[in-house]
């Protein structure tokens, strides 16, 4: 035997290293047939994966990204018959051409037990890297797309959330509320109190995992404020009682639990469903509004009034101003301009960026019903929109026609209180 030989020999006997080994089983999975088989490669890739460091991880998402690409010639060819014919059959010849087999070895990789949450997490992972490694945004448009499907609103199951909930579920209601933080369990207990109510989406695949989910306080008249809708109810029964002479629901926290799943819409069938379920339980309720954050503002104002020409760069000093918000006098001189410029903002052209929130809500076929001064004083809400906050009201009976107009042209339909907003701002423009 020459050394060359030897040499060969002692590393095909040596143990591949894991991300390598990794590697060799997302092969194998691909080529496998049987169903069965699939499965246990599966289960073992991922055993793999999970015992692999943050950089090897990296290594291998990296490998899916840039390995299973849709084969050339295949794909050249059906796209030439296409043309040469345009049939639906040569269409869907040529989608199968452009499909690309990780996605298919993604599929398999989800025959095993654990798989779809090992796989959200991938996908999660990749978020810091995107930005530097574009060609990563290839795995990810694939797992947005497989989750599209398998998360789609058929899989869906709403539970309401109460204090007999599993320790479990309440903990992770406390870890992933991302508007309005939960300060430890009295905190989440008044939240789940008689006149409040908190649903969730969840899914088979993730059991005990809520995807999202709505934070609901049963009020009369329109909410304002976070501070009534959080204080502490000295008495369950005066709850209770708060809950029957209720004619308003609002919608005060939306939160996304899974990070891999961002991109996936479950905000809007959330919001449509628990509507029907408390029209149900309570059908004295007239109004659904939520009272949202505006975490857009203050950025969009500031480099707005930067350069110092607008009539309003005036406020920026005085906005500057530690705790303004806490002295009367000096919050009610900027109370009517704040007001003003944030009705702007959210009115404004289809084509300039819109307020994140107000885009879910306007899509989801509300109506902007009120902005409200100093609705939230709370560190985060002054630094992202000098604590205003905005109530969007679901009308059972324009949502349809509201959502169509926004989605078609980008109509913004709005409460005649906001286009008293701006028309005041018309009103200071002319007077100059």
């Amino acid at each position: 035997m020459t050394p060359n030989t030897q040499t060969s020999s002692g590393l095909l006997n040596s143990k591949p290293a894991p991300v390598d080994r990794a590697k060799e089983l997302a092969a194998t999975l691909l080529s496998e047939r049987s169903e069965a088989s699939g499965a246990l490669v599966a289960r073992r890739l991922h055993e793999v994966l999970r015992a692999l460091d943050a950089d090897d991880r990296h290594g291998f998402e990296r490998y899916l990204a840039t390995e299973f690409q849709p084969d050339e010639v295949a794909l050249r060819t059906a796209a030439e018959r296409y043309l040469a014919t345009t049939t639906a059959e040569a269409a869907a010849a040529l989608a199968r051409a452009a499909d690309p087999p990780r996605q298919e070895l993604l599929r398999r990789m989800n025959m095993a037990p654990g798989g779809t949450g090992a796989l959200i997490a991938m996908r999660s992972e990749l978020t810091a890297h995107l930005h530097d490694e574009p060609e990563l945004k290839l795995l990810d448009a694939d797992l947005r797309h497989l989750f599209a499907s398998w998360f789609n609103r058929g899989f869906l199951e709403l539970r309401r959330i109460d204090w007999q909930s599993s320790a479990a579920v309440l903990e992770k209601l406390i870890a992933y509320e991302a508007v309005h933080e939960i300060k430890g369990w009295d905190d989440l207990r008044r939240r789940l109190a008689p006149d409040r109510r908190c649903f969730a989406f969840f899914h088979p695949a993730l059991a005990g995992e809520p995807l999202i989910f709505v934070e609901v306080a049963l009020v009369q008249g329109l909410a304002t404020a976070m501070p009534p809708l959080l204080a502490l109810e000295p008495d369950e029964a005066a709850a209770r009682a708060q809950a029957a002479r209720a004619d308003t629901a609002i919608f005060y926290s939306i939160s996304n639990c899974q990070d891999g799943l961002r991109g996936i819409s479950f905000g809007n069938f959330l919001i449509k469903q628990v509507v029907e379920e408390l029209e149900a339980e309570f059908p004295q309720l007239k109004r659904f509004s939520t009272l949202s954050p505006v975490p857009g503002f203050r950025r969009w104002l500031g480099q707005r009034l930067a350069n110092g020409g607008d009539p309003d760069a005036a406020l920026l000093p005085q906005l500057e101003s530690g705790g303004w918000w806490n002295d009367p006098a000096q919050s009610e001189k900027l109370r009517a301009p704040l007001l003003r410029l944030c009705a702007r903002y959210l009115t404004r052209q289809p084509s300039i960026r819109i307020d994140p929130v107000a885009r879910f809500h306007l899509g989801n076929g509300a109506r902007l019903e009120r902005i409200n001064w100093l609705g939230n004083a709370t560190p985060r809400a002054i630094q992202e929109s000098f604590g205003v906050m905005v109530n969007y009201l679901y009308d059972h009976d324009s949502i349809e026609d509201n959502h169509e107009a926004f989605v078609r042209d980008r109509t913004i339909v709005r409460s005649p209180d906001v286009d008293a907003l701006l028309e005041t701002r018309t009103k200071v423009a002319e007077n100059g």
